[in-house]
């Protein structure tokens, strides 16, 4: 008996608890990435010597060249995205984006996802990766089901092909961004030729003009007083110049491509050109690295720019415009989820000027000059859909399947004392649901729960634990959820018993072979409760192994037949499909066999299963004592010889529930039936 307080569950529970406390020594996450000369040249299709050049801003990756020509930027989804597949380790592609915002090519480097390890070709993979080549990042890519410019996942792998997709879109738009493209709802893509006429004609500059007379009547009292006059005491024209129309335009190819290549994702570039007697920048920003006298403001939020982001030109590249005494370039935070502006709504920037005061104390003079991008340069930014949320809405109707099956299940359990007391009901009930779970469930819906989920959680504890990981498959999470729940309340039955594909193939199997008069096998009691150390010890050696390489840990979780059989439908190669048959034909001699003697998940929920709030089988005293007759109609062997009921091994099927309440089986109510036959005719006299 692996009970409680058996040696065998306690040698078990302190192993499975050392392998966990190794788990927290081990290093979770992905080394740095490589990037060859060889493979940039593949990445961007290149026959001619091409340069790579480590850059770790804006954004980490690399630059290459060919010569003198900048072929593009490459990125990894792990360094820029930290894409992890549902393994929970990392899922890492190499991406390489060219100035023009286009993915010139892809690579999958590094993926430990269990369908693709060993479901899938590797063929397949690196053609739905290299489908990703020409694909146009400056396109809205966000919307909801199937888009026609992208690779369609990969069937019976969706889920680990969806976070690929979604790494290589989020990495490629950051590649684009570090290029000075798309992003913040700015046009950064479009150019056409313009004066500086043509650029204030479109509104692109915001003005102010504060005259000298404008000075003197603010600071009247200041100690040394400001002569009055029409000439400017400060003007400003200042404004956006993302869009290569303007930034372009404005500072000539070379000045505006370095400015625009120094700007991270979230950023804008903000241009303050000035001329007269005060200085926007003022000196002291030289010393404190804060330029005190700025301020962008819109609405509530306030930015004031430091040394860091600011760059300092010397000549405008457009002839018609005028002579200015400063020119400032600042980068900006464009995020207004992170304190940002927003920069498709105006905003303002204010020069404060100051002077002191005669009698003491400080005047001051804010400027402020509105800056707004005119319509032309804006675009409409794309509204990111987590991946998650894209495959609940893709999978609406199968949600609907497994809510209205888990509900059904939640009456079948709820109510169960009437419907055990009812057999034919209860057959009926039983294998109709156990259908159910086969068809549609397993080879419909692909929601059959694995022990690799278990080891993904597991180990996605220790290397950062995202709920969007485990989101991205909606069935299996409805499932999950509902077994979480169900082992609370019942142990680990409620999956075993009712929501298991392959579980459910067995029992139906073999109660067609006991139909067709296979004579059944019983495992004696003493050999039965050993074999149970098998699934316990394959649980905790995939555990343990994951750790270490989740590779091989996916390899000795081909012990679970669950993929063939049920995933992949036996479209297989022949050794799964042998495996799978053997097992399959010894449950129709041993009802159960893999459930009973092999299955690590099952061994896996039996530990959490210990923590169960109520228990809902009933015993009788003569369970045991005097009739053993439910431990020879278990379907798992889960009642000793005692009539204690094992909840280790308790599949909930109520078939012992059934027989203690059918007064045409059970030896205690058969002699109570007895007896109150033999009384009633002396009751009579």
């Amino acid at each position: 008996m692996l009970g409680k307080s058996s040696p065998i569950g306690r040698v078990l529970a302190w192993l499975f608890a050392l392998v966990i406390l190794a788990g927290l020594t081990l290093p979770a996450g992905a080394q740095e990435p490589g990037l060859t000369a060889s493979a940039a040249q593949e990445l961007f299709a290149q026959d001619r010597p091409v340069t790579v050049e480590r850059r770790e801003a804006p954004v980490p990756g690399w630059r290459v060249s060919a010569g003198n020509e900048v072929l593009g930027m490459v990125g990894s989804t792990w360094e820029i995205a930290a894409t992890t597949g549902y393994s929970g380790k990392p899922l890492d592609v190499l991406v390489a984006v060219t100035p023009q915002g286009a993915i010139a090519g892809a690579r999958l480097i590094r993926q430990t996802e269990p369908v693709l390890s060993l479901g899938i070709s590797d063929a397949d993979i690196a053609a739905f990766v290299d489908g990703f080549r020409g694909v146009d990042l400056m396109r809205d890519h966000s919307a909801l089901g199937p888009d026609p410019a992208l690779p369609d996942v990969i069937s019976r792998a969706t889920v680990s092909t969806g976070v690929i997709r979604d790494g290589i879109l989020r990495t490629g738009r950051v590649l684009a961004q570090a290029q000075g493209l798309g992003g913040g709802g700015i046009d950064r893509v479009g150019y056409r030729p313009a004066t500086w006429a043509d650029l204030l004609a479109e509104g692109a500059f915001g003005h102010s003009l504060t005259t000298m007379n404008d000075a003197a009547r603010a600071f009247a009292g200041a100690k040394v007083p400001v002569t009055g006059s029409d000439a400017p005491f400060l003007e400003v024209y200042a404004g956006l110049i993302d869009p290569p129309t303007i930034g372009r335009n404005l500072l000539g190819d070379l000045d505006f491509t370095a400015a625009a290549g120094a700007l991270a994702p979230g950023q804008a570039l903000v241009a303050i050109m000035s001329r007269g007697l005060y200085s926007p920048r003022g000196s002291e920003w030289r010393r404190s690295g804060r330029f005190e006298r700025i301020v962008f403001q819109q609405g509530d939020t306030r930015i004031e720019p430091v040394d860091s982001d600011f760059t300092m030109v010397e000549k405008l590249a457009l002839p018609d415009a005028p002579e200015f005494k400063e020119i400032s370039l600042f980068r900006l935070n464009s995020d207004p989820a992170s304190g940002g502006i927003d920069p498709r709504r105006p905003f303002d920037l204010i020069v404060t000027a100051t002077r002191p005061l005669a009698d003491g104390g400080e005047g001051e003079l804010p400027i402020r000059t509105a800056i707004a991008l005119p319509q032309a340069f804006q675009v409409a930014a794309p509204v990111e859909t987590p991946l998650w949320q894209e495959f609940w809405q893709q999978k609406r109707a199968g949600i609907a399947v497994v809510g209205a099956m888990l509900f059904v299940l939640a009456l079948i359990l709820f109510g169960q004392e009437a419907l055990v007391r009812r057999k034919t009901l209860w057959l009926r009930v039983r294998l109709g649901f156990l259908l159910t779970t086969l068809v549609v469930l397993g080879w419909g819906l692909n929601g059959q729960l694995s022990v690799v989920q278990v080891v993904a959680f597991l180990n996605s504890l220790l290397s950062g634990f995202r709920w969007e990981t485990f989101l991205i498959e909606p069935v299996i999470f409805l499932i999950w959820s509902a077994v979480a729940l169900g082992l609370l309340f019942w142990g680990r039955g409620v999956f075993c018993g009712w929501l298991c594909p392959f579980g459910a193939l067995q029992e139906l199997t073999n109660a067609l072979a006991q139909r067709l008069g296979v004579r059944q096998i019983a495992v004696p009691q003493a050999l039965h409760e050993r074999l149970w150390v098998i699934k316990y010890t394959l649980f905790v050696a995939i555990v343990a192994l994951s750790f270490y390489s989740m590779e091989q840990a996916l390899l000795l979780a081909e012990v679970e037949p669950f993929k063939t059989a049920i995933s992949m439908r036996f479209m297989r190669a022949w050794p799964f499909v042998l495996f799978v048959l053997v097992l399959l034909t010894a449950g129709l001699f041993i009802e159960r066999f893999y459930c009973r003697y092999i299955c690590p998940l099952g061994a896996g929920l039996a530990i959490p299963a210990k923590l169960k709030v109520f228990d809902w089988l009933k015993r009788r005293p003569q369970c045991g004592r005097e009739c053993r007759l439910c431990e020879t109609k278990c379907t798992v062997g889960a009642i000793d010889p005692l009539g204690r009921i094992n909840p280790n091994e308790c599949v909930l099927c109520l078939r012992c529930q059934v027989v203690m309440n059918d007064p045409q089986t059970c030896p205690v109510l058969k002699r109570r039936a007895r007896g109150a036959a033999a009384s009633a005719p002396k009751e009579a006299t």
